[in-house]
C-alpha cells in the first residue's frame, strides 16, 4: 500500500520481482475518491478489509510505505487472523513529518521539487512525472483538502499503544537518511513489535522499495521464505 503522495509506479521493483511466483495487489487507496466524512486512516483500512473480503483472500502478507504502513497496521490490528506478515517501510503512525514541516506552497513549482526530492536520498530517484502528480495534486484544492485530512487522521491515530497486540512476523525496512519517517521511528517500531526484525539501508531516505529495490526485495524475499518456512514446520 502506497503512501500519502503515493500511486502504483512506487512498487514497481516489487511487482516484477515477485509477480512471476506470487500474488501480488497494489491497491490505489482512495484518498482522492472516498466522501470526505468517511476519509480517515479508519475509512482507509476498512476500504482495505472490503477489498480483501470482495477478492476472497485468505490470510495475506501486507506490506505498507509511509501511509500506507499505518493503513497496513490497521488492518492488522483489525483483522489479525488474516495476517500472515507485515511488512513496513517508512510507516507512519509513531511519528511522522510529512513534506517537512509545511504543506507545499500551491504554484510554487520549485518548491514542490525541492520537498519531493527531500523524500529520497538521491534526489534523482524524484522524476518530473511524479514531482508533476505532487504538483498537481497541491493545485487542485478538492485535493489538497482531502491530503490534509488525511494527514490530520494519521497523527491523531498514533498507534504507540496498540502494537503490543501485533503478533505477526513483521518486518521493518527503513532508510538511515529517511526525513519523513527517521530512523529512531523504525528503531521504536521494533522496540514495540514483539516479533520483529529491523533492517536499516544507507544512502536511503523514505522509500527503500523505490531507491534500492534489488536490494529491497532481497531483505523482503528472505523474510518471506523464512515466514513461509516457519508456517510449514
Amino acid at each position: 500500500m502506497h503512501g500519502l503522495f503515493g500511486a502504483l509506479s512506487n512498487f514497481e521493483g516489487i511487482i516484477a520481482h515477485f509477480s512471476q511466483r506470487l500474488n501480488v495487489v497494489v491497491p490505489i487507496l482512495p484518498i482522492l475518491e472516498m466522501p470526505i466524512r468517511q476519509l480517515s486512516v479508519t475509512g482507509l483500512a476498512e476500504h482495505v478489509a472490503e477489498l480483501v473480503a470482495y477478492k476472497g483472500f485468505g490470510k495475506v502478507h501486507v506490506l505498507g510505505n509511509s501511509l500506507g504502513g499505518h493503513i497496513a497496521l490497521l488492518y492488522a490490528l483489525a483483522h489479525p487472523d488474516n495476517i500472515k506478515s507485515i511488512i513496513l517501510t517508512g510507516s507512519s503512525g509513531l511519528f511522522e513529518s510529512a513534506m517537512g514541516t509545511s504543506f507545499p506552497k500551491r504554484g510554487d513549482y520549485d518548491f514542490i521539487k525541492r520537498k519531493t526530492e527531500a523524500t529520497f536520498f538521491d534526489p534523482t530517484v524524484a522524476s518530473k512525472e511524479l514531482i508533476d502528480e505532487v504538483y498537481d495534486t497541491v493545485n487542485d484544492r478538492n485535493k489538497a483538502i482531502r491530503i490534509v485530512a488525511t494527514s490530520k487522521s494519521a497523527v491523531r491515530h498514533n498507534l504507540g499503544d496498540n502494537l503490543h497486540r501485533i503478533k505477526a512476523p513483521t518486518l521493518l525496512v527503513w532508510g538511515k537518511q529517511d526525513q519523513v519517517t527517521p530512523a529512531f521511528v523504525g528503531e521504536k517500531f521494533h522496540e514495540l513489535i514483539e516479533n520483529s526484525q529491523l533492517v536499516l539501508v544507507d544512502d536511503c531516505g523514505h522509500a527503500p522499495m523505490m531507491e534500492h529495490p534489488e536490494q529491497f526485495n532481497e531483505y523482503l524475499e528472505s523474510f518471506l521464505n523464512e515466514v513461509t518456512a516457519e508456517a510449514l514446520s
